[in-house]
């Protein structure tokens, strides 16, 4: 358990697809485990994930393409949003005015290598295994202009197995991403994690 905090801080989730993510999110923080509150949820494309936040009750928004950064940082300001969170977002998301070193996202290897556009998903660990590597993982870390290209916070490594086919690699990434990204963000919160 972490301690109270007073408040706790306002997260908007960004997503495309499932929100199994955001879910991750959402049930640490109901254990106590994360001081925040999603405060918002934006969807670049109509998805389970927006299914999913609406059954929660967060606010949603979607916004299809890359999001117009005036309207982006007006609607961040609307929602008094602390931190933006990217959870499976695949549209590059200009830094909002005012939240340069306060936009975080988690990519499903092992940051520098295999990002950049067209690496999300599957892709990645198809890459991962075409190029015979024997280690994989997570990265989490701060955004910048670029596509995984922003300071590393946090990462966690697994094994390529040999036999491993992208949906097996998937698997063992993603359940380091579930401990991986309420464990980076709550040190961003607690000021106890730096880049």
């Amino acid at each position: 358990m972490t301690p109270a905090h007073d408040p706790p801080a306002r997260l908007a989730v960004f997503l495309s697809g499932s929100g199994r993510t955001m879910v991750n999110l959402a049930e640490r923080i109901e254990a106590g485990e994360l001081p925040a509150t999603i405060a918002l949820v934006v969807a670049s494309r109509e998805c389970i994930g927006v299914e999913r936040a609406h059954e929660r009750g967060f606010p949603v928004h979607v916004i299809p393409g890359a999001p117009d950064p005036e309207q982006l940082t007006h609607l961040l300001r609307e929602h008094a949003i602390d931190w933006v969170v990217l959870a499976g977002y695949t549209v590059l998301l200009p830094i909002p005015e005012g939240f340069d070193g306060r936009v975080v996202n988690i990519h499903p290897a092992l940051l520098p290598n295999f990002g950049g556009p067209g690496m999300f998903g599957m892709n990645v660990h198809r890459a991962v295994i075409e190029a015979g590597e024997t280690e994989s993982g997570c990265t989490v870390h701060l955004c910048d202009a670029q596509y995984d290209t922003g300071p590393v916070l946090l990462q966690l490594k697994c094994p390529v197995e040999e036999n491993d086919t992208p949906e097996d690699l998937a698997s063992r990434v993603f359940s380091l991403e579930l401990e991986a990204y309420p464990q980076a963000l709550r040190g961003l919160l607690e000021g106890t994690t730096a880049p």
